[in-house]
Parts: structure tokens; sequence; C-alpha cells
């Protein structure tokens, strides 16, 4: 129902969504057909005030993520019988769309992008040159080298979507009010939020943050968060008729001038088309990012500037030469959000209870129906549907500030069409204030990747090597560095800086009790330490952590720097719904950490401490207080790289001296630094998995291949167990195996299809080249019918299909695996 100005009509609600523009609307619509009863939307001033009513609307079935296609797809299915179902017009259009390869780095780009898109549904095809003359006869061809085509691309009225979906909300009960501002929020001691408004007060069981463009930070301010939020000036521009594209039978398709960097698509019978300026030219909003935004704005314009986006006109009229001849009738300038990276902020907040957002949207339009239907569905199963962690609100924190923010926002604007590399950087806002100890001693002699805020080495530099970024489809300048720093640790021993782990220490009288429940795995025994997984109620893996148990009843929990704050969220949910005596410290910003491995680590160590270190007295998987050279650490004997190896923990302040002095200790036994790169091709070789690439909450642990983790028949009803159960006796569809493939000057890195009889069956996950067998190695997920040792399958990379065999894993043993044969008088194999 539509509730009149003078009252809110209830009281109490069951999720109160601020915010109504398409995104908040898809989510009532979305609640509400799912049958949930009372669910309330407040909106400032009017539908699609804010960002919706002036997008320029376009769908798309592309996305170089991987379950972000599954968003828009779920989006442009939406779109295509919301008429039908709620008997609003939506003004949808599907001409397809056409990005133009116009150099051939662009057309590896499309290649790469392919064997992403071969093991989803979605259409999409490259094309030659002539197919795209086809399509767009209007195209000057002399730069076109090939094109991506998707032919379920278009566009559709913002203003008529959000409607339909009002109407739709309405229909199954929601309750839309407008004019209705949010003034206030406070939180209940029982959890629940009384949300103020002029109207009086609603009392909900949860809030959703929509609002949007412009007042998703005021709402986000409300409670004491920061969500990082920019408006940028985005312009498009629409021309009057012109007579070539009025003689047209069909409706053109949406171009994507990648190198032009602007969109183009008919409209009506002129063309209208968009530009992303570079970072020097566009232009930011930043005064309401210090002083808000202006009360009454609402369905404003910024003043146009043509000037600012005049190269990306003349490359438009060298591309499509009609538009020399057209009038210019209307050109629109309004705010749209960035986040840092692009990309929104979906899902429950960290810190704070049954408080969730969907913001931050650059491209709401395509994204609104697909977030409707993840958020909801989240909101009603407790978990979210598929893996989305790229859109985690969790993964900025305290280090995002405002001048991050702009300068990251100036960055991915600009870089709206640049060329999407594996093993992508980019340089903007760094470093934050998130550096390790080691960061001013390490810069100047690597190669860094940023990870959550922080600066990591992923490789280092010797005298005649090709430093810096250079990105690239191939084997780039850090192939042969990483075969040296693989070596280092496989003969010799290596220093790598691990600080960025995410890193808690949980303690108090219901401890053991919480991570029995929490966890797969057994508890491990005090000064011991285990591998466990969180899982979902359905089963599926929402976390890998590292447990120790440093004193009886408390623990240290370790994950990676991008599950820090993902991990923190469920755990803190979980301390709250079963009532559990606990304090949980977030310790991740205080604690360096370094990693030393290789044969020779405990040789090094043994010379700073007095601790004996022999593996009759420290066993792997042992954990222990010790001090090396007088600084305090906890030591776990664990390695990534699956060589005899330890992790030291120990105070941010000490890492400088502590790794001086190791690296001192380390002189005779030729001592040196190695960086994530190489870590990665030795967690390969071992056949360790990692988390976000083998397993997420798209997948179980048994199909991952990690049994061994997970212990059905522990007494604690841990989370997950009864669905894996019954996972268990159904028996498995698809299994993870391990496969060398036979490859050129590329590697496989993960997401690429993989081949069986000329059809697409399955996916690698990740992939390396393997600095030992000297060829590369993948883990992929394949139907249980392909994969017994020995199946032979091709996996496609850059629009090649290489050969590859599934071979036993690990194709090198761990350390301590090897020792154990030793033990028994067998000869391992390395």
């Amino acid at each position: 129902e539509e509730t009149s100005s003078l009252s809110l009509g209830k009281d109490r609600a069951d999720t109160v969504i601020i915010g109504g523009g398409c995104v908040g609307v898809s989510l009532a619509y979305h609640l509400a057909k799912a049958g949930l009863k009372d669910v309330v939307l407040l909106e400032k001033s009017e539908l699609t005030a804010g960002s919706t009513w002036h997008a320029a609307g376009l769908t798309t079935y592309f996305h170089p993520g991987i379950n972000l296609k599954k968003i828009h797809a779920y989006s442009i299915k939406l779109y295509e019988k919301l008429e039908e179902e709620t008997g609003q017009a939506v003004g949808f259009h599907q001409p397809g769309s056409i990005r133009i390869a116009s150099t051939p780095t662009r057309v590896d780009e499309f290649k790469y992008q392919m064997t992403r898109a071969g093991w989803h549904p979605t259409e999409q095809y490259l094309i030659t040159p002539e197919k795209v003359q086809e399509l767009f006869p209007l195209l000057n061809m002399d730069t076109v080298l090939a094109g991506l085509y998707n032919p379920g691309d278009g566009h559709i009225d913002p203003y008529s979507l959000t409607m339909a979906l009002a109407a739709g909300a309405r229909k199954y009960g929601a309750q839309l009010n407008y004019p209705v501002q949010v003034t206030n929020l406070n939180f209940r001691s029982d959890g629940t939020w009384e949300v103020e408004t002029p109207l009086g007060i609603i009392q909900a069981k949860r809030i959703v943050n929509t609002a949007g463009s412009f007042w998703a930070r005021d709402i986000g301010k409300m409670i004491g968060l920061q969500h990082p939020l920019i408006p940028v000036h985005h312009q498009y521009v629409v021309t009057s008729t012109i007579p070539e594209v009025k003689a047209l039978k069909t409706e053109l398709p949406v171009i994507r001038d990648l190198e032009g960097s602007y969109y183009l698509r008919q409209e009506r019978d002129g063309l209208l088309f968009g530009p992303y300026e570079s970072e020097e030219k566009m232009k930011l909003q930043d005064s309401w990012v210090t002083h808000g935004v202006p009360p009454g704005f609402g369905k404003e314009l910024f003043e146009s500037d043509l000037d600012r986006i005049m190269e990306h006109i003349e490359a438009a009229m060298e591309m499509v030469p009609v538009l020399r001849k057209a009038d210019i009738v209307n050109t629109i300038a309004g705010p749209i959000t960035y986040s840092p990276d692009i990309l929104p902020m979906v899902g429950p907040h960290q810190g704070v209870r049954n408080y969730w957002v969907a913001i931050g949207f650059g491209y709401g339009i395509i994204h609104a129906g697909g977030i409707g239907k993840y958020l909801g569905d989240w909101i009603l199963e407790g978990e979210p549907p598929f893996d989305l962690i790229e859109l985690d609100p969790n993964r900025y924190g305290r280090w995002t500030t405002t001048e991050y923010t702009a300068a990251k926002a100036r960055e991915s604007y600009g870089f709206n069409n640049i060329v999407g590399y594996p093993k992508e950087e980019r340089f903007a806002g760094r470093p934050t204030e998130r550096t390790s100890g080691l960061y001013d001693l390490l810069k100047s002699k690597c190669s860094m990747g940023f990870h959550a805020g922080w600066e990591q080495p992923h490789w280092f530099y010797k005298p005649g090597d090709e430093t810096g970024y250079k990105p690239s489809f191939r084997r780039t300048n850090w192939f042969e560095p990483v075969g040296r720093e693989y070596k280092q640790v496989m003969e010799k021993v290596g220093v790598i800086d691990l600080s960025p782990f995410g890193k808690f220490k949980l303690k108090g009288t219901d401890s053991v009790k919480l991570v029995d429940h929490l966890f797969a795995n057994i508890i491990p025994k005090v000064g011991s330490t285990n591998i466990s997984h969180m899982l979902t109620p359905r089963g599926k893996v929402y976390a890998e952590l590292t447990v120790s148990q440093l004193y009886p009843g408390e623990f240290m929990l370790v994950t990676g720097s991008g599950s820090e704050l993902h991990d923190l969220r469920w755990i803190e949910e979980e301390v709250t719904r079963g009532g559990y005596k606990v304090e949980i410290e977030n310790v991740t910003d205080d604690m360096g950490v370094l990693g030393v491995a290789g044969p020779y680590a405990r040789q090094v160590l043994q010379k700073l401490t007095s601790e004996d270190l022999s593996d009759g007295s420290f066993k792997f998987l042992q954990s222990r207080l010790l001090k090396l050279s007088d600084i305090a650490v906890t030591a776990i004997r664990i390695s990534y790289t699956g060589e005899l190896g330890w992790e030291l923990y120990h105070r941010k302040e000490d890492s400088a001296a502590l790794y001086r002095a190791i690296v001192e200790a380390g002189q005779k036994e030729g001592i040196d630094n190695f960086g994530t790169y190489a870590l990665n091709a030795l967690r390969l070789e071992k056949g360790f998995r990692a988390w976000g690439a083998e397993m997420n909450c798209d997948t179980n642990p048994l199909e991952a291949g990690l049994e061994y983790f997970v212990k059905l028949n522990k007494p604690a009803d841990f989370t997950g167990k009864e669905a894996l159960k019954q996972i268990k006796e159904k028996g498995l569809k698809r299994r993870l195996v391990y496969l060398t493939v036979e490859t050129d000057n590329v590697d496989p890195e993960g997401n690429e299809s993989v081949w069986h009889n000329g059809k697409v069956i399955g996916n690698t996950t990740s992939g390396s080249f393997s600095y030992s067998a000297q060829q590369s190695l993948a883990f992929a997920y394949v139907p249980t019918e392909l994969s017994k040792v020995g199946q032979k399958l091709e996996v496609e990379i850059l629009g090649n299909n290489y050969p590859a065999r599934i071979i036993q894993e690990p194709l090198v043993l761990t350390e301590p695996t090897r020792m154990r044969l030793q033990r028994k008088g067998e000869s391992p194999k390395i």
C-alpha cells in the first residue's frame, strides 16, 4: 500500500529498506515476493530520485568477474518478464552489444574473457570485423580487429523499471512510503533498530541501507560508519535525428569502444553516447564528501562541460562518422557513486548487528535485479546463495580514508575501459596506513601487491632483472625471478612477509564450546595448531582458518588478508546468536608475521634461541611462545610452502628487528627473500587448496577434497554438519582434480574453461607454472565421471585448447610427509 504522508501506517517491521532507487525497490520486491511479511521501504523524496532516473540504463550480460555474471544474467531475465508480471511497461530494448577491440592486446583480453564465459550459460561470442560491420553498418572499420558480442544486451528505461518493481513489491504486500526522511537510527540491546522519521518511529528487526549515490554515507554516519563512497560527474550526450539511423530496419547494438573509452547506443532516431574521462580530467563532487549533500538535492543535475569530454567526442566521430553531422540536443551531467574499486558493497556489515548495505553502485540498473534477489535470499536463508566476496562491504576497513576513496574513484572512473589483465595492480591511493613493519626495508627491492589495504611483496628484484609492474596475458618479467625464489625455498631458506594475515585472539568461559561449534575440525590441543573450516548451514565453505590453542581456552585464529572482517563478522554473529561468553579481539594491525621456510629454516632459527627446535621437540603443527634474538614470538611450525618452516607472530614494532636478526643469522645458509607468487607455485605443487579459489561459498568441502579436515564423527554439532551428511549420502556430482597442462608461453591461473570431447565440462580454480615439473599445473572442478587419474582433458587459455591430464596429487610431497617416509626407510619423491 502507499501511505499518505501523514502517517507511517505501522510502527513495526521485519525489514526497513532505506532508499527508493532501483536497488532498494528491487530488494523490497524480492523480499515481499518470497513471502516476507512487513517489508517497509522509506524514500526521502520520490522513487528513482538520486542516480536512478538519469542513468543511461545499459544492460549487459558481460562482466569480467565470475559470479557477477550471475547477477547480470538474473537481472536481464527478470526485466524480460517484468512487464507481463506487473502490467507496467519497462521500455526494455535488447539489440545486443559489441565491445570493440582495436589493438592486439584487446583481442587477447577478449580471448581471456571468452574462456571465463565458456562455463557460464550466458551467450557471448568473439566475432570477426565482418560480423561487427554487419551488425553495426555505420561503423568506420579501419581499426576494428574483433568484437566481443553479447546478443541479449541492451538498455532499459530506469524510471519505468523502478516503477514496475515498485508495482510488483506492492502487489506482494511490501509498503513503500515517500516522502519520508530517516532522521536517526537507534540500536537497541535486543538487536533491533528504531528508525526515526518525522512521522514517527518504526521498530525493525533489520535495516538495509540502499540510500544510493547521495545519502548512503549519511545513513552510515548515523551509526558511526564511514562508508567509502564518492559521487562522480558522469556525462552523456543525446543527438537529434540522424537520417542514416532513422533509415535502419533494426535497432543498432550498443557499442563499447574500449580505446575511445565510451559507450554509444541508438536513442529513438538519434544516438546517445557516454564517455569515461581520464583520471586527470574527470570530476568528483568532493564538496559532498566533506560537507554532505545539499539538503534539497534529488532530481537535479550538474552543469554540463563538453570541453572535458572533447577527445572522446572526437574518438566517437572517428568511429561512427554519421555523428559528425548530428546536433547535440541534450547533455546529461549527473552524479553516480563510486566505491574505491567500482564494485558495490552488498551484505551485512561487520561491527553492527542487523545492519545490511547495498550501496556504491556505479552500474545500479544492471545490478538492481540480481542484487535484490541475492540479498533477499541471504536475508531469508542466513547465508549467501553463492559467493560474492568481491562485493563484501567488509573488504574495506578503517584504512579506507576519504583521501584514499577519492584517489581510487578517480583512478577507477578513468580505468573503466582499461585492459583487464590477470594479476592486475592499481597504484592510486597507495600505500595506505596499512604497511607492515618491513615495508620501508623492502619497498625498493620488490614488486609490491595490494592486499586488503596492505602492501605485500609479490616478487623480488636482482641486478639484471627487468623491474616494475609489467602486466601481460603471457609470462612476463616476474617469470624467471619467481623461479629463482622457488628454488631458494626448495634448496636453501627463504623469508616472507605474511603480516597481512587476519588475526584474532579468542578467550573466555565458552571459547572451547564456540570453536567446537564453529569449525568442522576437532579442537587442537594446547600448544597445537590445525587447519579448520567454518561451513554454512548448507555445508558450503564459508572460511578457512588456522586455529591454535596457545593456553587452555585461549585461541589464536588466522585467516587470509582478504577475508579478515568477512570471517570476524561470521564469528561475532555466532557469538551473539548462541549467547557464548567469550571475548574476541581483532589484532590484525598490531601483529607482524614472518614466514621462514626451506631445508635450512631450523638451522637458521636455532642460532637465535635456546629453545630446542629439533623435530622431536618442536613437531609439525605445534605452536609455542619463545624468544628469537630476545624478541617475543608465537612460533607455529607450519608453512604454506609445504617445506620445513615456521610462521613467527610478533608485535608489529618488532618486525624490522626480527627480520634483520633472521637475515643476519642466515648468511652462511644463503638466506634470501621470497614473495607471494613463489608461495603460490610452492603451495600448488604440494596440492594445498586456497580459500577463494578451490573452496568458497560455491563449494562444499567434500568435492573440494577437504575430508581430512572435516570431522563428521566429532560429538559437537558444528554448523553445516547435517547438510554435509546428506551431501555425502547423495554422492558428489563433481570433484576437484589436479592437472598438468602442456602450454607454451602462458599458464593457467584459474576460472578457465575445461573441455572434453568438444564440450565445456568444468573450470579451473587456480594454476601456475610448476618450476619442479617444468610445466603448468592447475586445480579444476570436473564431473565425477571424468575425475580419474590419467583422464585427458583440455584447458582453454587465450583462445587455444591445451592438452591436460589428471595426475595423482601432490606433485611434490610436503616436508613432513617426506620425513615420515624416510623414517620408514622409503625414498620419497620430491
